[in-house]
């Protein structure tokens, strides 16, 4: 898939362009998203308290709330390449609300389940954000354009985690009990969930120059079906190692930033004697860092491939998995809250760059099949979230110790990246293209204000 008219340069002020406003909604949208994804998350400590849940069966929850996304991801990529993420984005916001407000009548583990279940589907989000962002933006910034995007809609992990909770003070303030009050807090994010994906039809369009179905019926795009259907696209990126292989790290990733996400604050509640109030506080600073350290990841990607092609780019996606890992080793042997805060930090600044070093790397895989090679990828963020779930519901296993051999495995995943390769035609048009898009401007993956 060709598009053409793609942006050459972020202008972070300007929305009268397709490419800003798709940049724009797209990662506002994904931080929306976590407001229904993890809203859920700040809360469990009453949500336990209420339901009686052991914890067990809490880490079952956060198993489903992650685990129907890797299916759904798998087939958001190549229906993003079939309706485009417009329509994609607005059914999945809209749709993804229901379940979200829903969660508010479950009086039992098992509906309570189900709800975190059916609202893991919105974690789809991210992979229309990239898909998005990737057609709009040219090989000299979509480093940066992906990792940003992703990176604020990221952010939402974080804020959630700080305004849920103060949400929930809000709704107590009127009288109600805390058994009523978390279910009456989460109507709020259904409902920006719904009107969000309203005023994405409304004011975005696929590609720069208009919407799939237009570009189809000027011959600009191929059909939507046949050689180019959704099942050639997926058989496409599904036979690519490399694509698996940035599965496995994306897992190690993303799929912790996630694991991270659900224990966090109930981590440091448990473990430090805080309040939920301040053990929110301090786990939304983990999600908060994305407001520059995703962007940060896309920048080096893009700076890496200046000087030294897509060959840039994975090596330094190899780096900041390394660093990730030990990281999150060291994180799990802190016993002293301001220590561990800190090292918190580090983990965080190097699991988010390597976020976005991974999605400065997947544009220039397949772009016949970007749709499918954005899902499967995006899809091993939630197997890996999925897979380190199952260290934090065991009662034999601390969380100290989960976090610790969860780091092991991040270093481990970090040798895939070797796998990550590509020809020497390939290294030489990509770095053509780059030439090409950066023309008079000197500066790689460059943000301005307008």
């Amino acid at each position: 898939m060709e598009i053409f008219g793609k942006a050459n340069r972020i202008r972070l002020l300007s929305f009268n362009t397709p490419q800003m406003r798709a940049f724009h909604f797209s990662w506002f949208a994904f931080h929306i998203c976590f407001f229904g994804w993890f809203g859920i998350a700040p809360l469990m400590a009453v949500v336990r308290d209420d339901l009686g849940l052991t914890k067990t069966q809490i880490g079952n929850t956060i198993i489903a709330s992650v685990a129907i996304t890797v299916i759904v991801r798998l087939a958001i990529g190549v229906l993003c390449d079939r309706i485009g993420p417009r329509k994609a984005y607005t059914w999945l916001l809209c749709l993804g609300s229901l379940p979200v407000m829903a969660i508010g009548l479950a009086d039992s583990f098992e509906t309570f389940l189900l709800a975190r279940l059916a609202i893991g589907a919105i974690g789809a989000s991210f992979v229309i954000t990239q898909y998005h962002t990737s057609v709009m933006f040219a090989p000299n910034v979509v480093g940066t354009a992906n990792a940003t995007s992703a990176g604020w809609g990221n952010l939402g992990g974080g804020t959630t985690q700080i305004v849920m909770p103060l949400i929930f003070a809000g709704v107590l303030m009127l009288g109600v009990s805390e058994t009523l009050g978390w279910r009456l807090a989460m109507v709020v994010p259904g409902i920006v969930l719904f009107l969000t994906g309203i005023a994405y039809y409304r004011f975005t369009q696929d590609a720069p120059n208009g919407n799939f179905d237009e570009l189809r019926a000027r011959g600009e795009l191929p059909a939507a079906s046949g050689e180019h259907g959704m099942g050639q696209s997926f058989k496409a990126a599904a036979k690519d190692i490399r694509v698996w292989a940035l599965f496995v790290v994306y897992a190690a990733c993303f799929g912790v930033e996630l694991t991270i996400n659900n224990i966090a604050a109930i981590y440091f509640f448990d473990n430090f004697d805080l309040t939920l109030a301040t053990a929110g506080l301090i786990a939304g600073l983990f999600g908060l860092m994305n407001l520059f350290a995703r962007t940060l990841g896309g920048i080096f990607s893009d700076l890496f491939a200046k000087n030294g092609g897509l060959k840039g780019r994975v090596r330094w996606l190899f780096i900041a998995m390394l660093c990730e890992g030990i990281a999150l080793m060291f994180f799990s042997q802190m016993h002293v809250l301001a220590l561990a805060i800190g090292i918190m930090l580090v983990f965080s600044l190097f699991v988010q760059m390597a976020e976005g070093a991974t999605f400065g790397v997947v544009p220039f895989i397949n772009k016949k099949a970007l749709g499918a090679v954005a899902g499967i990828v995006g899809a091993g963020g939630n197997a890996g979230a999925v897979a380190a779930g199952f260290l934090f519901r065991s009662e034999s296993l601390s969380y100290q110790q989960g976090l610790f051999y969860l780091g092991i495995a991040v270093v481990l995943a970090s040798l895939c990246c070797l796998a990550v390769r590509f020809t020497e035609a390939t290294e030489a048009e990509e770095a053509k293209a780059y030439t090409d898009a950066v023309g008079d401007d000197t500066g790689a993956g460059a943000l301005s204000l307008r």
